[in-house]
């Protein structure tokens, strides 16, 4: 007699292997994380961004800046918006044109530990000096008429916010400079303007 074979066993359907469905269920879950990635990067925020330099101490209003349209994602929040600024902050730093405005650049009124001067320069100030520029005041103490000490550095940290150029004087060129000062430095700067120091503005090391 001839053995009876053993039946043969239909292989399982592919669709009912276990591994079958998590394949699926990771391809779906990697294609809505690309979709959930694309639509935070088309999110964006209105944001303030400098119109022109702002320099520290100053008021800021609508003509010093501009409202943006930027993906920040989490960072949004670090970042003063469209609607979050108050009527009279000012700066507490120099925020360069085109920079988006954070929030750890302004603050009230009372936080400003700065004021503005103008002086002359005994000398011409270099071609970048500009508005924004970070500057050394030096000042050379009038000892007689047309004797003076050696300088000195007056204010280590100054911004300039405007710069007049006089190239009409004999001997060289001169230059008035309004500058944002330390208060500390305040009657350091308008006693040495007021004994005919000879003063000098130059860029400061690493400034701007």
């Amino acid at each position: 007699m001839t053995a009876l074979e053993p039946p043969r066993r239909r292989p399982r359907a592919f669709w009912s292997d276990a591994r079958f469905f998590l394949g699926i269920v990771l391809i779906a879950a990697s294609v809505a994380g690309v979709w959930f990635v694309v639509g935070m990067a088309r999110q964006t925020t209105p944001v303030y961004a400098a119109a022109r330099t702002i320099v520290p101490g100053q008021t800021l209003t609508a003509d010093d800046l501009r409202v943006v349209e930027v993906a920040l994602g989490q960072l949004g929040e670090s970042y003063v918006g469209a609607d979050a600024l108050r009527a009279g902050m000012v700066a507490v730093r120099t925020i360069a044109s085109g920079e988006l405005v954070p929030h750890s650049a302004v603050g009230a009124p009372d936080a400003a530990t700065t004021t503005t001067v103008v002086l002359r320069s005994a000398v011409d100030v270099p071609g970048s000096v500009v508005p924004g520029t970070t500057v050394e005041v030096w000042a050379a103490p009038l000892r007689e008429r047309g004797v003076y000490d050696a300088p000195r550095i007056l204010v280590a940290d100054a911004t300039v916010v405007s710069v007049t150029r006089d190239d009409s004087m004999i001997g060289g060129g001169a230059a008035s400079l309004e500058l944002v000062i330390p208060r500390a430095d305040v009657a350091a700067a308008l006693a040495a303007m007021s004994d005919q120091s000879a003063l000098s503005v130059v860029p400061s090391a690493g400034g701007r």
